[in-house]
């Protein structure tokens, strides 16, 4: 059997394939932070791909916590209420498991949707609000300057991502990815290019891994024991000669989150710093999850233009990865699982609805759930 469709093992949680849908915004949540009837459509969608699991997008663990006014948030229990309806839903039509991202953006927050020009929104708009960062640094040059959160704060945060977790049990996700990447909150702990803090949670690597490190041990304690708990970094700010956030320091915080229980490492690059220079190509951000995964025993998850079955399986046959997570490819084609079980000769698990769509030429593709 392909690699790609052996199932595996996130913490207690089995998957029935190694296809992960990760994490989208969808900038499509009312101002509220509610869900609307595109996630109820595009979460179903997914949910019967075939994958393995399906990550939802970003969502904030405070109103301020958003990328846009557009985003989801389970900053309150009629989020969450909202959220368990339409999962409730999903799940009487797929066993496929469904994770929440949580997040918060920080000073990259209060932007409008990218659509339409995806500025940041000054908080004298209706729509804007106060940026908030680990320094009073802005993104870009023209943003608003942030505000730099004090230690209560950072423990207002702490206790907002656990509470979050608890609604996003309650709601019926089956696992919890913390967001510590792509230059959001977390993100701008961890990198030095911005955190120039002098305190607890600045100055030396060690003191910039707290927050992360806090995050994921709130949750820990705030969920039921056991229930899974993956995180998403960004293993590079691709500025290492500027001294930014490099793949050394995503070893040593890859390290201690297993140490702490984490079921995988979701291993994406970027967004940290509006400088970055990525040298984009096939597979571009592969070399860094395979770096991560010679030091940790827990799954590692690749991403980054991965977009073909033959591409995902040779990255798992070369052991540079254990789980391949795809955003654009599957957006756009929602069965990309299927014409990869097609391509690699192997079987995929669909709805019986849909038995009768199995190709012509291609003997005993589908098997029902």
């Amino acid at each position: 059997m392909a690699l790609l469709f052996q199932p595996i093992q996130f913490g207690q949680l089995q998957l029935a394939n190694k296809i992960i849908i990760a994490p989208m915004c969808q900038y499509s949540a009312t101002e509220q932070g509610e869900p609307t009837f595109w996630h109820e459509q595009q979460w179903s969608k997914y949910a019967l791909s075939g994958a393995g699991l399906y990550i939802i997008e970003a969502t904030a663990v405070q109103p301020e916590g958003r990328i846009s006014y557009a985003d989801l948030g389970l900053w309150n229990d009629f989020q969450a209420n909202k959220i368990k309806a339409i999962i409730t839903k999903v799940k009487s039509i797929s066993p496929m498991p469904i994770a929440v991202q949580l997040a918060h953006a920080g000073r990259k927050a209060s932007v409008s949707k990218p659509w339409e020009s995806g500025q940041q929104i000054p908080q004298t708009d209706t729509k804007g609000w106060q940026t908030v960062s680990a320094s009073d640094l802005p993104f870009r040059s023209e943003d608003v300057t942030p505000l730099a959160l004090d230690n209560t704060d950072i423990q207002k945060v702490i206790a907002d991502f656990a509470t979050a977790a608890k609604r996003a049990v309650d709601a019926g996700f089956d696992l919890i990815e913390i967001h510590a990447a792509h230059g959001y909150l977390l993100h701008q702990f961890l990198s030095p290019l911005s955190n120039q803090r002098d305190d607890e949670y600045g100055g030396s690597l060690e003191n910039r891994l707290h927050l992360t490190l806090e995050v994921f041990k709130a949750i820990q304690n705030a969920v039921p024991q056991n229930f899974p708990i993956g995180v998403r970094i960004s293993a590079t700010d691709w500025m290492d000669e500027q001294g930014g956030w490099d793949v050394q320091s995503s070893i040593k915080l890859a390290e201690q989150l297993e140490q702490l229980g984490a079921v995988y490492i979701h291993v994406s690059s970027a967004g940290l710093h509006i400088a970055q220079k990525i040298k984009i190509q096939s597979s571009y951000q592969v070399p860094f999850a395979q770096a991560i995964k010679q030091h940790v025993q827990i799954p590692v998850i690749a991403v980054g233009l991965i977009t073909d079955a033959i591409q995902a399986e040779e990255i798992l046959q070369n052991e540079q990865a254990d789980a391949i997570g795809l955003a654009r490819a599957i957006l756009y084609d929602p069965n990309w699982p299927w014409h990869a079980a097609a391509a690699l000769g192997e079987k995929i698990q669909i709805a019986p609805q849909y038995l009768r769509s199995q190709p012509h030429g291609v003997k005993d593709l589908f098997t029902a759930f």
